[in-house]
């Protein structure tokens, strides 16, 4: 029986993340810091904020989010393409899409000596835009949305909701890495299988 890429992942974030509670003052070495990083410094950030987390909530909450909807793609993905390359395919969409989702927060704070982020979001963020972008008729709610809706909808409405936040600002959350991890995950998909532009759009004209 294969083992589960995404309970690797969590598992791995689970771990992290818990030695970075304990010891806040050696998981800041490897917060995302736009700062440092525009001045060639700390520039592994990039890609190690998305293992670090600032409390249990946040960390439940990013790691629940990837089990509902990561393990859903991973097996779409595996069973699509095949194990290996499936595998391949979701691993490259997180990992890059932590990465990504650093590129709107980047040029908004690299002037910014205060400010840190940590976090999965952002990569949680492009596996449940892909999936939404896959499959949208699948149903999603969230916080702000507590009745499950169509994910089609979901998603402007999700985008919408983050992008007024992140105008408002102060809200101490990275609302703007959410964004651009979204639209890495939707970037991925258009590549993968630009076909599903045209699924995705065509349950509006309907």
């Amino acid at each position: 029986m294969a083992i589960s890429t995404t309970l690797i992942i969590i598992a791995l974030t689970v771990w992290i993340s818990y030695e970075g509670i304990k010891k806040p003052y050696w998981r800041e070495g490897f917060l995302f810091n736009p700062y440092e990083i525009a001045q060639g410094k700390q520039t592994w950030g990039l890609s190690t904020h998305s293992w670090f987390h600032a409390d249990y909530q946040h960390l439940m909450f990013n790691m629940l989010s990837l089990f509902m909807l990561g393990s859903h793609l991973e097996s779409v993905w595996t069973q699509t393409y095949g194990n290996s390359k499936g595998t391949v395919m979701y691993v490259s969409l997180y990992l890059v899409g932590g990465l990504a989702a650093t590129v709107i927060p980047y040029f908004r704070h690299r002037n910014n000596a205060m400010y840190r982020s940590l976090g999965a979001s952002g990569a949680v963020s492009s596996v449940v835009f892909a999936m939404i972008l896959w499959e949208p008729k699948m149903r999603l709610g969230l916080l702000f949305i507590p009745i499950p809706i169509p994910a089609y909808i979901f998603g402007p409405l999700y985008l919408l909701f983050e992008y007024i936040a992140m105008k408002r600002g102060n809200t101490g959350i990275a609302n703007d890495g959410h964004i651009s991890g979204a639209l890495f995950g939707i970037l991925f998909v258009l590549l993968l299988s630009p076909n599903k532009a045209y699924e995705f759009i065509d349950n509006f004209v309907r």
